[in-house]
């Protein structure tokens, strides 16, 4: 398991059992993996950070926003500028570039990921080439809503096992339905979705 936004450790202190009990490892590192990758695809981004800088290509086709500033181009969320290379072309042929800007303005130092590189009062002119970018995708920190989102997610999932049909039960309230989507967790995770996604 990698990359999870809540820890083992965490999960089996929010049931109550002993970090010394493995008995149940199993089912609680599948609820947080699971709990994890859903809020990934539910708000259409990741929250962990590239341990080494990846390479991506990007058309520009969408993702070019011309203002009064110039142009900026929206990328994959990025969460360090360490080892972070920009270039243009297609096929064999890229060129680095130079004299961009990263946005939004302190993002990293806000805890924030870069989501578009600007050329201040000009063009990509990327009409028919392509960006690659080298980075460390992802977000500098997983935000504490991510991981109480998380915490909570997962919590569900492991307690869904004591519910295959959907149905729960107690003395105090009766049999009643689960919900199909816990306002708590999208309450937390809302503020983080990707406009449009």
């Amino acid at each position: 398991m990698a990359n999870e936004y809540v820890t083992l450790a965490e999960l089996k202190s929010q049931f109550g059992v002993e970090p010394t009990d493995t008995s149940r490892d199993t089912d609680l590192n599948r609820a947080r993996a699971s709990a994890s990758r859903s809020i990934d695809t539910t708000t259409g981004r990741r929250f962990w950070l590239d341990p080494a800088p990846v390479q991506r290509t990007f058309t520009p086709r969408g993702r070019i926003v011309r203002d009064d500033d110039g142009e900026l181009f929206l990328v994959d969320d990025i969460g360090s500028t360490t080892g972070l290379v920009v270039e243009t072309g297609s096929g064999s042929s890229w060129s680095a570039v130079t004299g961009y800007e990263t946005s939004p303005d302190n993002a990293l130092a806000d805890a924030r990921p870069i989501t578009g590189l600007r050329r201040v009062l000009g063009t990509w002119g990327l009409s028919t080439s392509r960006l690659r970018v080298t980075a460390r995708f992802g977000w500098p920190a997983v935000p504490d809503d991510i991981h109480e989102a998380a915490l909570i997610l997962a919590s569900r999932l492991y307690k869904r096992k004591d519910s295959p049909e959907g149905i729960i039960g107690s003395a105090e309230w009766g049999v009643r339905n689960l919900s199909r989507r816990d306002p708590d967790v999208w309450n937390l995770i809302e503020p983080y979705i990707i406009p449009g996604f």
